[in-house]
């Protein structure tokens, strides 16, 4: 996660670069069930509204609690499927915040009502994140769901009005990227605290449609989009929380955003970078899915370390055997092609691994998904890459 709030401060209100703080355990993203009530496009889970056999009990899911709690976890996003059709996730959810864990739920929002908003309210969640995939009528048909747009808005008001912080996030497509303005419209209507803009990846549904991922330019001027919003809101005084995900180029593009708008700034700005590190799945993300089985982040369910019936969180974490994971949490990783030789690999770490091998068959070629041109990342040659998205739509249609 790429926090552009926090960043872009830091270049309004200048302050001595201190330590860098390295996180005492992974940030774990639990899929507690993959039930849901609907059937989005991009879903990286491929959920279904039927039941799924072999989740986790009640008592196995405390059970994780404890251990994460034991392993210094520094924050837990309850997530799915949809989180709020299990049954038993106020009860997970209170047993999270007992032992003293920032807790997030991420939903679809569509569940949320006047009569489970106090209970969902009683939980204590640090933030629930409500997902949305541009105006109504380009939602509802992501969602495949007439209404799903008001309901999930609606759950936003409900939350507000509670005192919960909530956040919209949105996965940039080509389909949605012309109604970005309008969103961030939304944001100060409904005096939302924080936007989460995430990047297509390959994973699940996402990979089936990964054809409508935005090209470059189009990524490129919603990234500026964005720099520049959350500047003006904050020179006007106003902080909220605005955060990327799924392209850690989203780094290197703020820096040289950063050296046009702020050049006395830039090299302070790029050790801070350096200090966050990019990517880091497999390292400090990690995910636990309904059955149990813990996987480097949430879009490598095709690569399994371990099951937390058969052995602790915290061990299989701390197992490093696995060659994927060894690759991950190595400096540089042993990344090919354009990434290899990029001037920003210490900012982004060589971006996300999941849509290199989902195009190349290879977790260690070049991500496909970086839209920063050769030139910028200073290799030498004609701007390339290993498969642009028109080509990889023609190369691999799934």
């Amino acid at each position: 996660m790429f926090r552009v709030t926090r960043y872009i401060k830091t270049l309004l209100e200048p302050a001595p670069l201190g330590p860098a703080r390295k996180p005492p355990g992974p940030v774990v993203i639990w899929n507690l069930i993959r039930r849901c009530n609907l059937t989005c496009k991009h879903c990286y889970t491929v959920s279904a509204d039927i039941d799924f056999k072999g989740e986790l009990s009640t008592q196995e899911a405390f059970e994780v609690l404890e251990d994460l709690k034991g392993f210094r976890v520094p924050a837990l996003i309850l997530s799915g499927g949809e989180p709020l059709m299990r049954p038993d996730i106020f009860a997970i959810s209170r047993r999270a915040k007992e032992l003293g864990l920032y807790t997030g739920l991420s939903t679809n929002g569509t569940l949320i009502t006047e009569d489970n908003i106090a209970e969902i309210a009683a939980a204590g969640y640090d933030y629930v994140g409500i997902s949305i995939d541009g105006l109504e009528a380009t939602h509802d048909e992501f969602r495949r769901r007439q209404g799903a747009f008001r309901e999930s808005m609606h759950a936003v008001a409900l939350c507000k009005a509670h005192g919960i912080k909530v956040g919209l996030r949105t996965t940039l497509t080509q389909h949605n990227y012309a109604q970005l303005p309008e969103i961030l419209k939304l944001l100060d209507e409904h005096d939302i605290d924080k936007f989460y803009l995430s990047h297509l990846n390959y994973g699940g549904r996402g990979h089936r449609h990964r054809k409508q991922d935005a090209w470059y330019q189009m990524t490129r001027d919603a990234m500026t989009l964005l720099f520049d919003h959350c500047r003006d809101e904050l020179e006007r005084g106003v902080e909220r929380e605005y955060v990327t995900g799924n392209n850690d180029a989203d780094g290197p593009f703020l820096l040289q955003w950063a050296e046009h708008h702020f050049p006395d700034q830039a090299d302070t700005l790029r050790r801070r970078l350096e200090q966050w590190g990019g990517n880091a799945s497999g390292e400090n993300i990690a995910n636990i899915d309904n059955l149990g089985v813990v996987h480097p982040d949430t879009f490598w369910w095709d690569h399994e370390l371990g099951n937390v019936r058969d052995k602790p969180f915290s061990e299989i974490w701390r197992d490093t055997r696995d060659p994927l994971v060894l690759g991950m949490r190595q400096r540089p990783r042993p990344v090919k092609g354009r990434c290899a030789e990029c001037r920003y690999l210490a900012i982004c770490n060589g971006n996300t691994r999941v849509r290199a091998w989902k195009v190349s068959g290879d977790p260690w070629e070049e991500d496909p998904g970086c839209y920063l041109t050769n030139e910028e990342i200073g290799v030498q040659g004609q701007d390339r890459r290993i498969s642009a998205p028109a080509d990889a739509i023609q190369a691999v249609e799934l």
